[in-house]
């Protein structure tokens, strides 16, 4: 099956790569892993005035959603920039939201992007916890508004900043809506644009790049590598976009797999083809290297995925 996208949403993909290729996202990433949030703030406002966060908002609390269609392409051009902050978690935060009695309560402000919102879900830390002004924990009680949050710890990609959230807190609802369905479509939308980043960066690399004479991007072997990339990456697009028409679980969780595997694989790919410049961490490149390899066990390992899918065989 071919999923085509409309004018409309055509423009609305080109409008948010535009402006975030104008924002120099690199230097927004590096100081947010360092603990700098202004720029990132700054943006994500520029990303909800853009309408990204409404569209998992319903209409009758200032959103434009739910529309996990739109949501699917925005997450494809934020994951394009590595975008850093909790965007997944406040998409997912809305989608619980949406179905308590607080949503006229916290909605409208996550809209309108005043509310940077963070999960924790299953036991896992939230993210970017320190910046967050929601704090939502969904555990055996129900959902609950945390105090706040934790120390800072880091992980394999350093823009991706987990907080524990502090014991107790309000209790929201007793027994809330599973957030998987939202956040793994919204992480593998994500995670096919981290793909199509490293694909491109590393096709205009190995253009440049020379040896005995010629570019590297002519060698066979080299044609080989980034096919394959190409390959996985056109294989997941559909896979996503299906997901967000229909929203089942097992559809979510096929996408999800897929364009994460095809994200890592293409991360891959980018680190042998760039050689020891791949391991620089003061290469822009690392920004999504390292994004492409955590994406891949964020809501949902590929095994927890995989069982998901086989489930409903």
């Amino acid at each position: 099956m071919r999923f085509l996208l409309d004018d409309q949403q055509r423009d609305f993909a080109a409008s948010l790569h535009a402006m975030l290729t104008a924002a120099g996202t690199p230097s927004v990433i590096r100081d947010w892993s360092r603990g700098d949030p202004a720029g990132g703030r700054a943006l994500w406002s520029r990303v909800a005035q853009a309408g990204v966060f409404a569209l998992a908002v319903p209409e009758e609390y200032e959103g434009l959603g739910p529309r996990p269609v739109e949501v699917a392409v925005a997450f494809v051009e934020l994951g394009r920039h590595a975008v850093p902050g909790p965007l997944v978690e406040t998409v997912a935060a809305a989608a619980l939201l949406a179905r308590t009695p607080h949503a006229k309560r916290f909605l409208p402000g996550i809209a309108a992007g005043e509310t940077m919102a963070t999960l924790a879900y299953d036991g896992v830390r939230a993210l970017d916890g320190d910046a967050a002004a929601l704090h939502l924990s969904l555990c055996a009680e129900g959902l609950r508004l945390a105090p706040g949050a934790g120390p800072v710890r880091t992980g394999l990609d350093p823009a991706r900043r987990f907080t524990a959230l502090l014991p107790g807190g309000e209790l929201l609802t007793p027994a809330p809506a599973s957030p998987l369905l939202w956040a793994r479509l919204a992480t593998a939308a994500q995670a096919l644009g981290v793909g199509l980043t490293l694909l491109e960066r590393t096709v205009a690399h190995v253009g440049r790049r020379t040896q005995f004479g010629v570019p590297i991007g002519s060698f066979q072997a080299v044609k080989h590598r980034l096919a394959d990339a190409k390959i996985a990456l056109e294989f997941a697009r559909p896979l996503v976009l299906g997901a967000a028409l229909t929203m089942t679980p097992a559809d979510v969780a096929a996408a999800k797999v897929s364009a994460c595997e095809a994200a890592y694989t293409t991360a891959r790919t980018a680190l042998h083809l760039h050689g020891a410049l791949g391991y620089t961490a003061e290469h822009d490149l690392s920004l999504w290297l390292t994004k492409a390899q955590s994406l891949r066990h964020s809501w949902g390992t590929p095994q927890a995925c995989r069982t998901t899918v086989l489930d409903t065989l």
